[in-house]
C-alpha cells in the first residue's frame, strides 16, 4: 500500500504501478516487497517505475494490514535535569496518535558525553527498528552507526542536537545560534555594554553547544565591543566538575560580571557563586526550567533562562520521521524554532504551562 506523492502531486498507489507496467497488483507487491514468485528483471522494472512514478511505501498501513508494528526507537541520554525526559514526553505524546495503526515508541536511553552512545544507537539497529530519533552528543562517534542505519533503510532524525555531514534525515532543535545571541544580548544589556562575561557549557564537540558558543561570541562582538569575552569552561554536563571549575575561575582575579550557563548543568554553577558571595553581583543567564532552577529564577539569582521547549522538539521530531515512513514525505534538513526568555516577569506561565517544571525537585 502506498500513497505518496508524485512530481504532478498525484497519489500514486500500486495499482499505478501496475497499470504503467501491464502486470498484475500481485505482483507488483511481492517485487516491491521482495517476496518470492517474480524474475529478477520483472522486480528491477517495478523497482525503477515505482521510483520514477514516485512511489513511496506506507509503512504504517503496511503494518496495519499485516499486524507488524511500525517500530521506532527513540535513543536519548539521561540527565539530572531532565532535559531529554521533556524530549521523550513529547516524543511519546505525538506518538499516542498512532498507536492504533501498529506505531511503537521504543525509548532507550544512552550516555550522555560518555562512551556508550554508539552501542546504544547499533542495538537498536540490530533490534529491526524502523526508525531512530536521537540525541548525539559526539557526532564523530555516532557517525559510523548513522551510516549503517541508512544503508539498511532505518532513517535517523536528529533532536536537540545534530550529526552535521552525516546521512541522518533532519534535525529538530530550538535555533542554537539564536540562543546564544539572546543570552549575550541580554548580558550586553544589563551590563551595559561593559565587563568580563564567561560561557560554562558542555562540550564544544556537541553540535548545538559549538552553535550556542558561536552565536553568543558573534553577538558579543558585534553588538557590545567593549565587553571582554574573559573564558569558556567547558564541563561536559558533570556536576562536579561545573562546580569545581566555577570556584576556580572567581577564584582566579579575573572580575566577571556576566556568566552563561549555555546547557542545564545550571545547579553547580549557582551553587558555587552562592559560596563565594557572589549571588546578586554576577549577571547570570542559564538554559531550560527545572524546579531548582525556577526557584533561582525566582530569588532573582537568574536574569533569564533561553527555554529550549524541550517537549515540542519531541514532538516534532516524531512527526518528521512518522510522516517520512508512513508517506515517504521528506523533511527539510534542519527544523529549527525561535527559543523562548524566561524571566522572574513571566515564569509563573512557564511554570502552568510546563508539565513537570513546578513539580516536585529530583535534582537533589
Amino acid at each position: 500500500m502506498g500513497i505518496p506523492i508524485n512530481e504532478m502531486g498525484k497519489r500514486v498507489g500500486l495499482q499505478d504501478v501496475a497499470r504503467a507496467l501491464g502486470v498484475s497488483i500481485g505482483t507488483v507487491d511481492r517485487a516491491l516487497h521482495n517476496r518470492p514468485g517474480v524474475n529478477p528483471m520483472t522486480r528491477a522494472k517495478v523497482v525503477q517505475m515505482a521510483r520514477t512514478m514516485g512511489y513511496r511505501p506506507n509503512l504504517a498501513a503496511r503494518a496495519l494490514a499485516s499486524k507488524r508494528p511500525t517500530r521506532i526507537a527513540a535513543v536519548l541520554p539521561c540527565d539530572p535535569n531532565e532535559f531529554f525526559g521533556g524530549v521523550t514526553e513529547g516524543i511519546l505524546e505525538a506518538a499516542r496518535a498512532f498507536e492504533s495503526v501498529g506505531v511503537i515508541v521504543e525509548s532507550r536511553q544512552c550516555p550522555w558525553l560518555k562512551d556508550g552512545e554508539a552501542q546504544v544507537i547499533e542495538a537498536a539497529i540490530e533490534d529491526g527498528v524502523n526508525g531512530l530519533i536521537i540525541a548525539p552528543g559526539n557526532p564523530e562517534a555516532v557517525r559510523g552507526v548513522i551510516r549503517k542505519a541508512s544503508r539498511r533503510n532505518v532513517p535517523v532524525v536528529c533532536v536537540a542536537t545534530d550529526a552535521p555531514g552525516t546521512e541522518r534525515l533532519t534535525v529538530v532543535r530550538a535555533d542554537p545560534a539564536t540562543s546564544g545571541a539572546i543570552a549575550a544580548e541580554l548580558l550586553g544589556r544589563v551590563l551595559w555594554s561593559k565587563g568580563r562575561v564567561a560561557v560554562v557549557t558542555g562540550s564544544i564537540m556537541t553540535a548545538t553547544h559549538g552553535e550556542i558558543l558561536e552565536g553568543f561570541r558573534t553577538t558579543l562582538a558585534s553588538d557590545f565591543p567593549e565587553m571582554q569575552f574573559s573564558a569558556v569552561l567547558e564541563a561536559h554536563d558533570d556536576e562536579d566538575e561545573a562546580y569545581r571549575k566555577t570556584l576556580e575561575l572567581f577564584s582566579s582575579g579575573r572580575e566577571i560580571s556576566g556568566l552563561y550557563v549555555s546547557t542545564s548543568n545550571s545547579m553547580p554553577v549557582l551553587r558555587a557563586l552562592d559560596e563565594l558571595g557572589l549571588t546578586g553581583k554576577v549577571i547570570v543567564v542559564t538554559m531550560d526550567l527545572f524546579p531548582a532552577l525556577a526557584r533561582r529564577i525566582q530569588d532573582g539569582a537568574v536574569l533569564a533562562s533561553i527555554y529550549q521547549r524541550p517537549r515540542n522538539q519531541g514532538r516534532q521530531a516524531f512527526r518528521a520521521l512518522h510522516r517520512f515512513l508512513a508517506e515517504g514525505i521528506c523533511p527539510q534538513s534542519q527544523m529549527g524554532f525561535p527559543p523562548h526568555i524566561i524571566m522572574r516577569s513571566n515564569l509563573r506561565l512557564f511554570l502552568r504551562s510546563t508539565p513537570g517544571a513546578a513539580g516536585e525537585d529530583r535534582t537533589g
